[in-house]
């Protein structure tokens, strides 16, 4: 498979790391910023771009934008955060005339814990639901994109008038029976954990994953890849791609 990075920061360089041992081939970067690359640059995506198998993209939104808005019409893997409701409608566009996958965290746990969130929510109205998340002191996004995802599974099976709250610093009242509370940490090295709370009278059920490594998303976007070449034109989630 020949594979066209979108941008070149630790995510790409292992995807690319990692898309070489299993035989690929990285046939170019694109990306904006003068930067030492071992695979042919090119500065935008109106550039005359080899023709790849497909694009991983794990870059931002305006890159992200970019490539949606192009006539690069080529499989692609979408893992940028941020932006979400506006890259969401433009990749349902571009699915007309390309296979598109998007997910917000490649990790095949985290489709997992999302699916159980799904499954288990409706069955926790008697509990409280706070959410916590921790990423390393680079992240610029927050919350994550995994935990909006993961806050939308909620919300979309049984908590449906939800409020979240980031800061309950400036509320002076007892907690609210409709409320979510989010919490995030930035700090150190930490790659990736996301856990929700169910707290209930006498007892907390938990559900948390933890990334031990960056190449958990990396092999999941080349995963995704590999089964993305072979589909029709469409757009594609963890959900419909038949992992």
């Amino acid at each position: 498979m020949e594979i066209l990075l979108a941008g070149y920061g630790a995510m790409n360089k292992r995807v690319a790391a990692l898309a070489e041992e299993k035989g690929h081939a990285i046939v170019g970067v694109v990306t904006p910023h003068k930067e030492e690359c071992p695979y042919p640059i090119y500065p935008s995506f109106d550039a005359d771009l080899p023709e790849a198998d497909c694009v991983i993209d794990f870059s931002h939104p305006e890159l992200t934008k970019s490539l949606l808005k192009s006539d690069y019409n080529r499989p692609m893997v979408i893992a940028t955060t941020g932006e979400k409701d506006t890259l969401l409608e433009m990749m349902e566009d571009k699915a007309a005339h390309t296979s598109v996958f998007f997910s917000a965290n490649m990790s095949y746990g985290v489709h997992i814990v999302t699916e159980l969130l799904e499954h288990i929510a409706p069955l926790m109205d008697a509990y409280d639901i706070e959410m916590i998340e921790k990423h390393h002191n680079q992240k610029i996004d927050a919350p994550s994109g995994t935990l909006i995802k993961l806050l939308d599974a909620i919300k979309e099976n049984g908590r449906s008038d939800a409020e979240e709250v980031y800061d309950r610093s400036k509320t002076d009242r007892k907690r609210e029976k409709k409320e979510i509370g989010v919490s995030t940490i930035r700090g150190g090295t930490i790659v990736g954990e996301h856990e929700v709370l169910f707290a209930g009278l006498d007892e907390v059920i938990s559900i948390k994953h933890t990334a031990q490594s960056k190449d958990i998303f990396a092999n999941g976007a080349l995963n995704a890849a590999e089964k993305l070449i072979e589909k029709n034109n469409g757009f594609y989630t963890y959900s419909n791609l038949g992992v």
